[in-house]
C-alpha cells in the first residue's frame, strides 16, 4: 500500500512538470536514480525502517517513470501508421521481464549470494536503464 500511495504522489505532479518543461528524458533519468537508491538502501541497510523508506522511494520513482515514460515512447515511434503495432510490441517487451524476473531472482537469491546481491543487481540494472534513456536523440 505504501508504494502505491507514493506512486500517486509523484505521477501526477511529475507528468505535469514534464509537460510544462517539454522534456521527458531528465524525468526518466531521475526516476531511475530514485528507484536505484531504493534498491541500494535495501542492500545496504536490511532493516524494517529502511524497507519503509525504500518503499517510499520506489513509489516516488516509479510514479514519475509511469507519468513520463509513455509520453517518451510515443515521441520516438517512427511512423504514425504503425503506432498500434509498435505499442503492442512495446507492451510485450514490458511484460516479458515480469515473467522472467522471478526465475532470475530465485537464481540470484539461491545461488549467487542472497537478497543483498539481488538488491545490488536491481539497483545497477535500474540505474543503467534510467541512464541509457539519455542516448535517445529524438526526444528532449
Amino acid at each position: 500500500m505504501l508504494v502505491h500511495s507514493f506512486v500517486m504522489c509523484s505521477a501526477v505532479p511529475g507528468g505535469i512538470a514534464s509537460d510544462r518543461a517539454g522534456r521527458r528524458k531528465p524525468f526518466v533519468v531521475v526516476s531511475g536514480v530514485v528507484m536505484a537508491l531504493a534498491a541500494a538502501l535495501l542492500a545496504a541497510v536490511p532493516t524494517m525502517p529502511s524497507a519503509v523508506v525504500a518503499a517510499a522511494l520506489l513509489g516516488l520513482g516509479y510514479g514519475l517513470y509511469l507519468a513520463v515514460d509513455s509520453a517518451l515512447i510515443t515521441q520516438v515511434l517512427p511512423h504514425p501508421e504503425s503506432y498500434a503495432r509498435d505499442l503492442g510490441v512495446l507492451n510485450i517487451a514490458g511484460a516479458a521481464p515480469l515473467v522472467l524476473a522471478p526465475a532470475l531472482a530465485a537464481l540470484v537469491v539461491n545461488e549467487l549470494g542472497g537478497y543483498p546481491v539481488l538488491y545490488v543487481l536491481t539497483a545497477a540494472v535500474t540505474l543503467a536503464g534510467g541512464l541509457l534513456v539519455r542516448r535517445i536523440r529524438a526526444v528532449p
